[in-house]
């Protein structure tokens, strides 16, 4: 049976500051808007690939959610799953930025159209077609979405699926109770584990435990593959041998002029995941994976840096 994968979540618009240090409490100006929201980052990089993606979301009958809509549609993505409501308008971010990597973010999700997300708003029989499932751990942002997640991921597993979850964590989403309990029970059930450098330790038994030990400890737990995505220093992958044996790798970044960071984690995991689910080694997602990250960089907006495969391979190419 030929992979289809499925992410669940928040799909919105958002609005970044056209100047670094630009601050949330004085008049600024501010760039978009652009489609985005991580699981929609995720699918748009999917369907680029080429591979078959169903996202679940919602949005108001807006302006706004018409956009997203047709950005996803125009890029492949399978949109059945996008419900339409009319009680609450489309979701959005505001991102400003303090560094290249550092940035703050002011989020209207919780009450917005995503943020109404539940399990009857999932089509059964969409959900039944897909072979994987993939979670980001800022969508985790209401009881109502992680039942939804809850109940999905039961189908996928009945179903001889698999599941991968990038923790994707937001220190301005911390604060909701119900994302950090929902994490142990995400993490019973990945497959793939895709968390950046600094969100390592957030997943460590003891604080002074390096990213080996952690790793070593959640692949006892059964997750199969552990990838550590380390931005302009590449990436590193933990796995077991059929002895058991941890086995680890690291792969190169490909050097990029670093315009917008948003979005890049989000492109490397669905290249990542999707080329591995399609027979490709490790090795090989790897390189790709750090491509796509590469090429997001480069562009402007969230979404703007979804990749097709000949770009990324022309990345590969002017590297060797």
């Amino acid at each position: 049976m030929a992979t289809k994968i499925c992410t669940i979540g928040e799909l919105l618009v958002e609005f970044l500051a056209k100047n670094s240090n630009q601050r949330f409490d004085e008049t600024g100006e501010f760039l978009g808007p652009f489609p985005s929201g991580a699981p929609a980052i995720f699918a748009d990089q999917v369907a680029k690939l080429g591979f078959p993606i169903v996202i679940f979301s919602c949005v108001g009958k807006d302006a706004f959610g018409k956009m997203c809509i047709s950005r996803l549609k125009q890029d492949g993505v399978i949109i059945d799953g996008i419900s339409s409501h009319n009680k609450a308008n489309t979701g959005s971010a505001f991102v400003t930025y303090r560094g290249q990597n550092d940035r703050d973010f002011i989020f209207n999700i919780p009450n917005s159209a995503c943020g109404l997300l539940s399990f009857e708003n999932i089509d059964a029989k969409l959900l039944e077609d897909c072979t994987h499932l993939h979670v980001m751990g800022s969508s985790l942002y209401s009881f109502r979405v992680i039942d939804a997640m809850r109940k999905a991921i039961d189908i996928i597993k009945k179903n001889g699926g698999t599941v991968s979850f990038d923790p994707n964590i937001r220190k301005e989403m911390l604060d909701i109770p119900e994302m950090e309990q929902s994490f142990d029970y995400i993490m019973e059930y990945t497959d793939i584990f895709l968390p950046s450098e600094g969100e390592v330790s957030y997943f460590a038994n003891n604080p002074k435990d390096s990213e080996s030990d952690v790793a070593k400890a959640l692949l006892k737990k059964g997750i199969k593959h552990i990838v550590v995505k380390c931005g302009s220093k590449g990436a590193n992958y933990y796995g077991l041998d059929e002895q058991g044996n941890l086995k680890t790798s690291h792969v190169d970044s490909y050097p990029t002029e670093a315009i917008d960071p948003t979005g890049a984690g989000d492109c490397f995991g669905a290249t990542f995941v999707s080329l591995m689910l399609a027979g490709y080694s490790v090795e090989q997602a790897l390189q790709y994976a750090n491509a796509s990250g590469a090429f997001a960089i480069s562009k402007r907006g969230p979404m703007e840096g979804t990749s097709t495969m000949a770009e990324l391979e022309r990345i590969i190419q002017r590297k060797k």
